[in-house]
């Protein structure tokens, strides 16, 4: 008896070794992809289609964002004591302005093309300013600030030396910002040089966390991406906590953030535009993640030249309209 198990127990080593080296199923590699609902507005889905006069937790949040971005001016988005969960009629006036102001379909509800463009990662300032007359286009900042410099006017721009994010190159983060400049400075008669010395240039730029000094603190992952002031302040600032990529090829984040197409935008509110309502145009206030959008259309063209007066050398047929297909807002 003991020789019949022996011998069974020789004739299936193999096979259980063989078993061992070769399992029968491969395993499964799960690619989980990272949260991308920590940012700042990613819980307002429960606000969809909520009902005028109805009390839904959590939309004094709400209320404080459109406070935040110019669209309930009279609220203290800081102050909770002094709003309530209630989505009033100051609140639905909010949503049909915010819809009309962002040129989304004007229905006074908060449909699910409104919620989308109110949790999109945005930039920081305030969507309200003076435009040019009513039709939906370029704004400027109160007072229409530009740099009072006789043209062909010269603009310094340099990096905060703290103000870094080790997750890219100097090299890189500056050949982004040059490029940036270059294609504001193609259609007015501004140079921008680069400097070494941050106390004294033009232009400020670094990347900061959280309260930063400015009065204006960073959000985390998503929500506000950047900010920059009116002329001529010229602080830059950029969220240090987003995943900023110069190369998607490389950066494989669901959550990274272009940050040539946000220093295009910032640029535009360094030099004295406002947000646009012209979703094409470099000026419009969202970016989604990993979204290109780097070339300036004609809104912002328009708008940075009623300011400074055109470049000598700059044509109009090297910018594409603000309605024609472009792959500069597709997600990559």
């Amino acid at each position: 008896m003991h020789h019949l198990l022996l011998l069974l127990l020789l004739l299936l080593l193999p096979l259980l070794t063989s078993a061992s080296r070769f399992p029968l199923h491969e395993p499964t590699v799960v690619m989980t992809p990272p949260d991308n609902n920590n940012h700042t507005w990613a819980d307002f889905d429960r606000f969809l289609h909520a009902q005028r006069g109805a009390e839904v937790p959590g939309m004094s949040e709400l209320k404080k964002y459109f406070a935040r971005f110019g669209y309930l001016p009279t609220f203290n988005a800081s102050n909770d004591d002094t709003i309530d969960d209630i989505y009033d009629a100051r609140l639905a006036s909010a949503v049909s302005i915010y819809q009309t102001k962002l040129g989304l379909p004007v229905t006074g509800t908060l449909d699910s093309v409104t919620i989308s463009s109110i949790k999109s990662p945005r930039c920081g300032l305030p969507d309200s300013a003076v435009g040019p007359g009513p039709i939906r286009r370029f704004a400027f900042f109160d007072g229409q600030p530009r740099w009072a410099r006789p043209a062909p006017a010269t603009l310094t721009y340099a990096f905060s030396p703290d103000g870094v994010v080790r997750s890219l190159s100097m090299n890189d983060v500056r050949a982004v910002f040059r490029r940036a400049f270059d294609r504001w400075a193609a259609a007015i008669p501004v140079r921008f040089i680069e400097t070494r010395d941050y106390v004294s240039a033009d232009v400020k730029i670094g990347f900061f966390s959280g309260d930063h000094g400015d009065g204006k603190p960073f959000d985390g992952v998503l929500g506000v991406l950047a900010h920059a002031f009116s002329p001529d302040s010229g602080r830059l600032h950029l969220d240090a906590a987003e995943t900023w990529a110069v190369d998607f090829g490389n950066e494989k984040s669901l959550v990274a953030v272009d940050l040539e197409s946000v220093a295009t935008h910032e640029i535009g509110h360094v030099l004295g535009l406002a947000h646009s309502s012209v979703k094409e145009a470099i000026m419009y206030p969202s970016l989604s993640p990993r979204a290109k959008k780097v070339d300036l259309r004609l809104d912002d063209v328009e708008g940075v030249q009623a300011l400074y007066g055109s470049n000598p050398n700059f044509r109009f047929s090297s910018i594409e309209s603000d309605t024609s297909p472009s792959v500069a807002g597709t997600l990559m």
